[in-house]
């Protein structure tokens, strides 16, 4: 028996309370990563450590408990690098569908009940984003930005100091 399948069978109070979600949006969500999975796999490939059930708990767990990934990883007896791709593989697919968007800024100012996409979900009145764990973006260093900054400088202590000897 999977995962996916024991952690139906809890009653809907716990399952809400555990997973952070009711089970037919949990079910919504499964079926649109499980259709974006066969398509990726149509073309065949190696075989994934992780299923797609097992995906969408990581991110569930990850968002609701927030877990460092290494813990998460021990859980699921995978590395950290397969729980990241995980992460982002789910978020990545369910913001593209559309049904597990945000609304605009435009829907929030508005005050509207329901979006038009999705009449499950509600619009939010606060939204809380976590930014944990997301990598650093760092200029790239390359030969051509550094060299040419190095000479400048060294010039103008060139100059410098020729100036401060014929003073």
């Amino acid at each position: 028996m999977t995962r996916v399948e024991k952690k139906l069978k809890w009653s809907d109070e716990k399952f809400k309370r555990r997973i952070g979600t009711t089970k037919p949006v949990f079910q919504m969500m499964l079926d649109i990563l499980q259709a974006a999975y066969d398509k990726l796999q149509q073309s065949g490939g190696k075989p994934p450590d992780l299923t797609v059930g097992d995906k969408l708990f990581i991110t569930l767990k990850y968002y609701r408990e927030y877990m460092t990934l290494e813990s998460i990883a021990n859980d699921y007896d995978c590395s950290k690098s397969s729980v990241w791709r995980s992460i982002h593989w789910v978020e990545d697919v369910l913001s593209a569908d559309g049904r597990f968007q945000l609304p605009g800024k435009k829907a929030l100012q508005n005050n509207e009940t329901q979006t038009d996409e999705s009449p499950m979900m509600e619009v939010p009145k606060t939204v809380a984003i976590g930014v944990t764990e997301h990598r650093i973006e760092r200029p790239k260093k390359s030969r051509k930005t550094t060299i040419p900054a190095r000479k400048s400088v060294i010039r103008s202590n060139r100059r410098l100091l020729q100036t401060l000897r014929h003073d």
